[in-house]
C-alpha cells in the first residue's frame, strides 16, 4: 500500500523551482525549442549528398567505388594475374627409341607456327607456354641447330607475348640416350645457358616439365624413352631430371638474375576404397612429392628417404639436393587433369577419381608444404562438348585458392589446339584427335576457347594481389635465401 503522505509530496514537489532543477532545465522555452531543433538537424548522408552528389565522387575511379573491378582483355601490365595457353610440345620416344612422338609436327605447329601465335593474340592472351624442341635444336655437344626456334622466338616478340620457355619436355636429343644418363643434368645445363645467351630478353623458364611424370612414364611405369619398370631406375630418371632442372637454373640465373622459374609438376593422388589402407599406396602418394622435395630442398619424410637410399640414391647426392633451393624468383606449377586423381578399388583395378579433391585442395597441399606462389600450369578435357564446363570449375578453383589468401599468378588452358594420342599416354601411336584444344587441328574455335575469351573479359585485369599496383615489379636480381 502506497504511503498517503509520500505520495502527497511527490505531487507537491515539480512545483518547487530549486536552483539544481533550474541547471538542468533552460528558462522559459528554450529546452523545448532546443529538443526540437535537434530533431530536425539533418543527416550527414543528406548533407553530404547535398553537396557532394549522389556517388560518382571526384577521385573514385582511381580505386574507390568507381574504380575498375579487373575486368577487360588482359594489358599486359607486369603485375597483372597471368592468364596463358601452351603450345603442346611433348617429344618422347617409344618402342626402344625407334619412334619419336613429336607432337609440334603431329598437331601441325611446324606449318601453322605463324598461325597459332596469331590465335594467341586474337584471343587476347599475352603469356605463352611455349617448348623450344631440345631433341632437335641440341645436336651435339656444343652444337645447336637454332634455324626453326628463332623464326619463331622473333615472331613471338615482334607479337609482344611474354614466352614461358619449356625447355625439356618427355625426352632429349638420341645422342644423349635417355634419362638413366648421368651425363643429362651437364649436357641439358649447357642448352639451357646456350637458350639464354641467345634470348636474352626472355625472363620466364620452365626448365624441366613435369619431372616426376617424365620419371614415372620412362623408368617405372615403361612407356616412354629407356621404358624400364623398376624402381631404381625411377629414382635414377628422378635424381637426374631434377638435377638437370637446378644445373640449368643456375645457368640462366647467370644470364639474367632477375629469371623467374615456374615449375610445372603434375598434382596427382590416389584414393583407396579399401577397408585396410595399403602401405604401398601411402608410399606411393608421398613419392609423387619427390622431385619438389628434391627440387626445393625440402627434407621428405624418413620412409620416403629410405625408398630413394634403397634405390640407389647415394647419402652425397641427397647432401647435395638439400643443400639449397636453385636460384632465381620460383613458382610452383601445379596441373590438374581429371585423370589426376583415382581411385583404388577392392578388386585390384582402379578407376578415375576426377574432382574428388581437384585442384584447389591438391594445390594447397603443396603450397603448405613448399611455401611458394603458385600457378595453376595445366588443364584440359578431352570432351569438347564439356570444354567450357571444365574451363568454368577450374578457374573457380583459382578464384577459392585466391580467396583464402593464396598468391596464385596464373592460369593456363592446356593446350593451344589438339593433340594426338595423348588418351594412350603417347603410347600407341593411332594419330586419334583428342579434343582438347581452344582450337581444333584446323584451327577453328573450339567451345573452351569461347568460354576462355569470355574469361578474359571478365577477369584479364585483375592483378595479382588487391591493389597489385602498388608493388613495382622490377628487373631486380632474385636474392632473398630464407621466408620471413
Amino acid at each position: 500500500m502506497k504511503n498517503k503522505k509520500t505520495t502527497k509530496a511527490a505531487k507537491k514537489a515539480p512545483a518547487k523551482n530549486s536552483s539544481s532543477e533550474a541547471k538542468k532545465t533552460p528558462s522559459g522555452n528554450n529546452g523545448r525549442v532546443a529538443k526540437e531543433g535537434h530533431k530536425a538537424r539533418k543527416g550527414f548522408l543528406e548533407i553530404v549528398k547535398g553537396t557532394h552528389g549522389d556517388g560518382n565522387y571526384v577521385g573514385d575511379q582511381h580505386g574507390g567505388a568507381g574504380g575498375i573491378d579487373g575486368s577487360g582483355l588482359p594489358s599486359g601490365f607486369a603485375g597483372n594475374f597471368m592468364f596463358a595457353t601452351g603450345i603442346e610440345c611433348s617429344y618422347p620416344t617409344i618402342k626402344q627409341g625407334r619412334l619419336r612422338r613429336d607432337q609440334l609436327k603431329e598437331c601441325g605447329h611446324y606449318e601453322h607456327w605463324k598461325k597459332d601465335l596469331r590465335l594467341v593474340q586474337e584471343l587476347g592472351l599475352k603469356v605463352l607456354r611455349y617448348g623450344l624442341p631440345y631433341y632437335s635444336i641440341h645436336r651435339a655437344p656444343g652444337k645447336f641447330d637454332w634455324s626453326f626456334a628463332d623464326e619463331v622466338m622473333n615472331e613471338i616478340q615482334r607479337l609482344n607475348i611474354t614466352p614461358i620457355l619449356d625447355l625439356l619436355h618427355f625426352g632429349v636429343p638420341s645422342w644423349v640416350g635417355d634419362f638413366q644418363n648421368p651425363e643429362l643434368p651437364t649436357h641439358f645445363a649447357d642448352f639451357a645457358d646456350a637458350v639464354a645467351a641467345r634470348y636474352p630478353w626472355v625472363r620466364f623458364y620452365t626448365p624441366v616439365n613435369e619431372i616426376y611424370v617424365t620419371a614415372k612414364m620412362s623408368a617405372k611405369d615403361g612407356v616412354w624413352n629407356e621404358q624400364l619398370k623398376d624402381d631404381k631406375a625411377f629414382v635414377t630418371a628422378l635424381k637426374h631430371c631434377v638435377a638437370a632442372s637446378i644445373l640449368a637454373t643456375h645457368r640462366i640465373a647467370q644470364r639474367r638474375p632477375d629469371c623467374v622459374i615456374v615449375q610445372s609438376e603434375s598434382a596427382e593422388y590416389m584414393h583407396e576404397a579399401c577397408a585396410s589402407p595399403s602401405p604401398k599406396v601411402a608410399l606411393e602418394n608421398k613419392q609423387r612429392l619427390l622431385s619438389l622435395d628434391l627440387l626445393y630442398a625440402h627434407q621428405p619424410d624418413a620412409d620416403v628417404y629410405q625408398y630413394m637410399m634403397d634405390c640407389g640414391m647415394t647419402r652425397d647426392e641427397y647432401d647435395w639436393f638439400m643443400a639449397g633451393e636453385p636460384p632465381g624468383y620460383q613458382i610452383m606449377g601445379n596441373d590438374y587433369y581429371g585423370h589426376n586423381e583415382k581411385i583404388l578399388l577392392p578388386d585390384g583395378s582402379t578407376c578415375t577419381g576426377e574432382d574428388v579433391l581437384g585442384w584447389y585442395q591438391i594445390t594447397k597441399e603443396y603450397y603448405e608444404r613448399y611455401k611458394k606462389p603458385v600457378m595453376h600450369t595445366e588443364t584440359n578435357t578431352f570432351k569438347s562438348e564439356e570444354g567450357s564446363t571444365w574451363l568454368w570449375k577450374q578457374w573457380v578453383n583459382v578464384l577459392r585458392m585466391r580467396k583464402d589468401g593464396v598468391p596464385v599468378l596464373g592460369f593456363t588452358w592446356y593446350s593451344l589446339i589438339d593433340q594426338i594420342d595423348w588418351d594412350t599416354g603417347l603410347a600407341k601411336k593411332r594419330g586419334k584427335v583428342n579434343e582438347c584444344g581452344l582450337f581444333d587441328l584446323n584451327r577453328k574455335i573450339r567451345p573452351a576457347g569461347k568460354a576462355f575469351r569470355v574469361l578474359l573479359e571478365e577477369f584479364g585485369q585483375i592483378t595479382i594481389v588487391p591493389h597489385g599496383e602498388v608493388f613495382e615489379v622490377t628487373d631486380q636480381p632474385a636474392r632473398l635465401k630464407v621466408e620471413v
